[in-house]
């Protein structure tokens, strides 16, 4: 059996006739950048988020830079952020004119630890960027709690967290402002590069629509770049948006039957769910001592994973200017070393979960086999 980490392609044949009809109807159009299909997702999105205000753009990562220039970051402001991610969040406080500031994880979530933010704080610090790895919120009550009490800018960068929530309401919702990304693997993901901010600040909306768009359309009245969703992407976004709550359902059943089927082996720990969350598992993380050997073992098997992140961001050369060391960020440090996603997709079949949670224990030296007594996967 071969199991993909993602299976874009049969979720595209779930939708494909909704999709196909979008898609003509954008050429039909010629509505290929902004247009009516953009303004629907902006509105759409917000909408299901419960904020005021979306503003499309090109990617997730132009989000995270433009919502910086639009809180005012300046040169040499400080901004915390986790030290394990994805580079998008860390290189664009650069790219905006800041100083990277980063702050260790918690063992079991992979989420900053709040705990250790307050000592992170200078006079220089502006703002703080958390991140939801994998699908789950950050302590998000922590955090704000900080920034109240520094008088600082929170962005939430959710590109892996569409719809999670955090007691009971929505990732995105809590900060000055937030990111995604609907890059193709996302949980809403485009056919190609796609983001958006999100947040309840007028002022602020305006500031990065006008600048994300040259400065204004006629009338520049700043300089600002060239960041416009694609009409087709929005279009194939609205056709997906719907069908978001019923795959992060199945998403979530998927995660449920590894929890079951993965429970009680030894030096392996599957995903802890922090208090008061609703993971949305863009990723499946399972973390163990023997990871490279079960890659292997699964490789072989022809199940298909991925390493989400082999290193921390500290270190990496690009940071290597910061000097740290592996002490400054000992759960990062560990954890880069022994995480590694297993695959997940809404369309997983029964039968797939329990071939890679077979050959898991295999790899582990679990001898016993994995018996279906739960009903089949429903297909969405």
């Amino acid at each position: 059996m071969k199991v993909p980490f993602v299976d874009l392609y049969a979720q595209y044949l779930g939708i494909k006739a909704e999709i196909d009809s979008a898609i003509a109807e954008v050429i039909a159009q010629s509505a290929f950048i902004r247009g009516k299909h953009v303004d629907a997702f902006e509105q759409a999105w917000a909408g299901a988020l419960k904020v005021k205000h979306s503003i499309s753009c090109a990617n997730g990562t132009d989000a995270l830079y433009i919502a910086m220039r639009g809180l005012g970051l300046r040169p040499g402001d400080e901004v915390i952020t986790t030290a394990h991610s994805w580079i998008a969040t860390s290189e664009t406080i650069t790219q905006a004119g800041g100083r990277v500031v980063f702050c260790d994880t918690q063992e079991g979530t992979f989420n900053i630890d709040p705990c250790l933010i307050e000592a992170k704080i200078s006079k220089a610090t502006v703002g703080i960027i958390p991140v939801d790895p994998s699908g789950q919120a950050a302590d998000m009550d922590g955090i704000m709690a900080i920034a109240k009490k520094y008088n600082l800018w929170v962005i939430e960068d959710c590109a892996q967290a569409h719809l999670a929530t955090y007691k009971g309401r929505f990732v995105g919702t809590f900060g000055n402002a937030a990111t995604f990304s609907f890059y193709p693997g996302k949980n809403l993901g485009a056919y190609g590069d796609a983001g958006c901010i999100v947040t309840n600040d007028d002022t602020l909306a305006d500031w990065t629509a006008t600048f994300a768009r040259h400065g204004g359309k006629g009338e520049h009245v700043m300089e600002g770049i060239n960041s416009r969703m694609d009409g087709l992407q929005a279009a194939i976004l609205n056709v997906k948006l719907p069908h978001l709550p019923a795959w992060t359902t199945a998403r979530r059943r998927v995660a449920a039957r590894y929890n079951e089927l993965l429970n009680g082996i030894e030096n392996l720990a599957t995903p802890k769910v922090g208090d008061d969350r609703n993971h949305v598992y863009h990723l499946y993380v399972v973390a163990t001592d023997k990871r490279d050997s079960l890659k292997k073992t699964l490789a072989d098997s022809e199940i298909t994973t991925s390493l989400n992140y082999p290193k921390a961001l500290p270190f990496y050369p690009a940071y290597a200017y910061l000097g740290h060391k592996p002490t400054d960020f000992p759960a990062a440090y560990r954890n880069q070393s022994r995480i590694i996603s297993l695959p997940i997709f809404p369309e997983m079949t029964d039968e797939m979960i329990e071939y890679v949670a077979d050959q898991t224990r295999h790899a582990l030296g679990d001898g016993s086999a994995v018996r279906s007594k739960m009903p089949k996967l429903a297909k969405v």
